[in-house]
């Protein structure tokens, strides 16, 4: 249930965004599974197993999936059979086949063996907090996050959605944790660290191990900033920071796992309250985090 990677937004404008207001506009885009010859298939998908609503609310939060199926269809595969066949013209015309012959080859080859293929299906989940004027998808690659958002935009007209900015620059302020040897007050800093150099491609990493003070000063001096810094929040949930304000590798600590474990009910009221208790953890968290980074940028 827990979000692993977060990519954050915020919504500056004034628009409601009730599920009942919402599912409406999403159902044009609902997810319907592709046909024999689609290599690639998108829509909004019910968040909740065993629910149809593709909007998903729960103590004020919203939660939506966008499911992408895709054919399992190996470029090499491809190639390989366009090869064979154009060995075969060859030898029954006498001649290689030119580059047009080729591209009809390569479309016909693809369209043949498309509804063979296996198909792949993934969902990318966005919370959204109307309270805090924030949407969270979660996604490693920017490019698929603002994939979905844009996804998004298109079903809802009139939204207004921005990248989360922060006064302070999250590469800076991780900078000087790290030069410090303290974390802001309700953070501890982990055993991960990558420092990357301004101007050139030289980077050095940390991974499970203590940072040395001395070693961090060195390559902080030398002109390096910190790019990913392992941090958790008031020993409840652990996560990487980067310096594009991504949130990463996502884990609640046992304090959380423990209250997680004590719901009871059916599927879906443990759904719901594992969302209640996930999103409320990570409300706080990203209060705290943009609030030392200097706060949230105006929208403009």
């Amino acid at each position: 249930m827990w979000f692993r990677n977060l990519i954050v937004y915020t919504l500056p404008g004034t628009l409601p965004l009730s599920a009942e207001e919402l599912g409406p506009l999403l159902a044009p885009q609902a997810f319907i599974p592709g046909g024999r010859l689609e290599a690639l298939r998108v829509g909004w998908a019910p968040p909740q197993p065993d629910d149809p609503a593709l909007v998903c609310a729960v103590g004020g939060q919203l939660l939506l999936s966008l499911r992408q199926e895709k054919k399992l269809l190996p470029a090499r595969v491809i190639a390989q059979t366009v090869a064979e066949r154009a060995r075969l013209i060859e030898a029954e015309e006498g001649f290689k086949p030119g580059r047009k012959r080729l591209r009809e080859l390569k479309d016909q080859v693809r369209d043949e063996l498309l509804p063979r293929a296996f198909s792949l299906s993934s969902d990318t989940r966005v919370w959204i907090d109307p309270a805090a004027r924030r949407l969270a998808v979660e996604a490693v690659s920017a490019a698929r996050a603002d994939e979905v958002v844009g996804l998004l935009l298109k079903a809802v007209e009139g939204l207004v959605i921005r990248p989360l900015r922060t006064e302070a620059s999250p590469a800076g302020e991780m900078t000087a944790w790290l030069a410090e040897g303290e974390a802001p007050a309700g953070f501890t800093i982990d055993q991960d660290a990558e420092l990357r150099a301004r101007d050139s491609k030289a980077s050095v990493r940390f991974a499970n191990q203590t940072l040395d003070h001395e070693d961090i000063l060195r390559h902080t001096r030398a002109g390096k900033q910190c790019a990913r810094l392992a941090l958790t929040w008031s020993a409840r949930v652990a996560f990487v920071l980067t310096d594009r304000m991504e949130i990463r590798r996502i884990r609640p600590q046992d304090v959380i796992k423990e209250t997680a474990a004590g719901h009871e009910g059916d599927a879906a009221e443990r759904f719901a309250s594992d969302m209640s208790l996930m999103t409320g953890e990570l409300s706080r968290l990203l209060d705290a985090l943009i609030a030392a980074l200097g706060g949230a940028q105006a929208a403009v």
